[in-house]
């Protein structure tokens, strides 16, 4: 279960990079994420909250600008690989598999940005602009992240 709680956070850095270190960071905050001990329990400080929370903030806002690049360039490709393997290694520190969930999370994250770029720009299609499918596409990172942060609980 695990395992698969690390892929689904992946996708969700892969959907909004700041997102998913921004919900593990919450979980580990509120006593959700027991990584008391481990290397990640910076995570359950109020500076990694309020770090990870205005950097999701800063990404939900700048998306929306036409002049945000693309998903697929490699910088930002790689920022959602890394984003999502710490994201998996966090949830993985929480149930003692650091090294897989690492591993299943920057999978997670490949999927997402491949899937959400897809997605979104079939969306966007649809509506005829790009606005509505960002929208859709930030409340599914959103409740997504905080709903796999609580199942691990």
């Amino acid at each position: 279960m695990l395992y698969i709680l690390a892929l689904l956070i992946g996708v969700v850095a892969g959907l909004r990079a700041m997102t998913a270190p921004a919900a593990i960071a919450w979980g580990a905050y509120l006593g959700w994420l027991p990584v008391a001990g481990s290397w990640a329990s910076f995570m359950s400080h109020w500076a990694a909250v309020g770090i990870f929370t205005v950097l999701a903030i800063v990404e939900l806002v700048t998306d929306q600008l036409p002049s945000t690049p693309s998903r697929k360039v490699p910088q930002q490709f790689g920022a959602r690989i890394l984003l999502g393997a710490f994201s998996g290694a966090v949830l993985g520190a929480a149930g003692g598999a650091t090294i897989v969930c690492l591993i299943t999370g920057a999978i997670g994250a490949v999927i997402g940005t491949l899937g959400g770029a897809e997605a979104r720009g079939r969306l966007a299609a649809a509506f005829g602009k790009d606005q509505p499918a960002a929208f859709i596409e930030d409340a599914v990172a959103i409740v997504g992240g905080l709903l796999i942060v609580a199942a691990v609980a």
